[in-house]
């Protein structure tokens, strides 16, 4: 029988931690035993919260973005202070918390749920692009800016959605000056995220 410096339930957890974004082994070793150390009613109420986090959030039936249940605007879509005419493109939620802390941006948003990458087997088929093109069909729509990241997805993105809009009679922007080339906009600091929106240019 092989020797292992843990009981299996704790490699098991470790295991688990280790497919968080930026936890490698070590990292994923003391967060394991630091919930090892926690007593038995925090660690049940950390259990509950992880089991019911899909039932406890909901996708906003406007934005595609987060909401605080099934079927319920965001607080975004469901305020009368925000502009429906001027719709910003992101592909996850993150980016559009990203932006918001730059508390530039007063219109909407929509999420794509991503970006296209055939080598990873995301097509345009798996993104919201139909309700996009709703949104601007309706008429309401006077500009569309994409925030998208500025990697090689992120602009390919980009190129494809404004081949689609470019006869719907709007303008389409993108973000402008402070964004790090091949960078993802979900890390990009408020301030940075400000500048871009304020100096976005028309899309080409």
């Amino acid at each position: 029988m092989a020797f292992t410096a843990y009981p299996e339930a704790l490699e098991e957890l470790m295991e688990l931690l280790r497919g968080l974004p930026g936890v490698g082994r070590r990292s994923a070793e003391r967060m394991a035993l630091h919930f090892y150390n926690w007593d038995d009613s925090r660690l049940k109420i950390l259990g509950e919260t992880l089991s019911s986090l899909k039932d406890r959030i909901g996708v906003c039936p406007e934005c595609g973005g987060m909401s605080p249940g099934k079927n319920e605007l965001c607080a975004i879509c469901s305020s009368s202070l925000r502009d429906p005419s001027v719709i910003c493109v992101v592909e996850e939620f993150p980016q559009m918390r990203s932006i918001e802390a730059g508390g530039v941006f007063k219109g909407r948003y929509h999420v794509l749920g991503g970006r296209l990458a055939p080598l990873e087997g995301k097509l345009a088929d798996s993104l919201s692009i139909d309700p996009l093109m709703r949104k601007v069909d309706s008429g309401v729509v006077r500009e569309v800016i994409f925030a998208l990241s500025s990697d090689v997805e992120g602009q390919a993105t980009a190129v494809f959605l404004a081949g689609l809009l470019k006869d719907k009679n709007i303008k389409i922007s993108r973000l402008a000056q402070g964004l790090p080339a091949g960078s993802d906009l979900s890390y990009a600091d408020p301030a940075t995220i400000a500048a871009a929106l304020s100096g976005r240019t028309q899309f080409h």
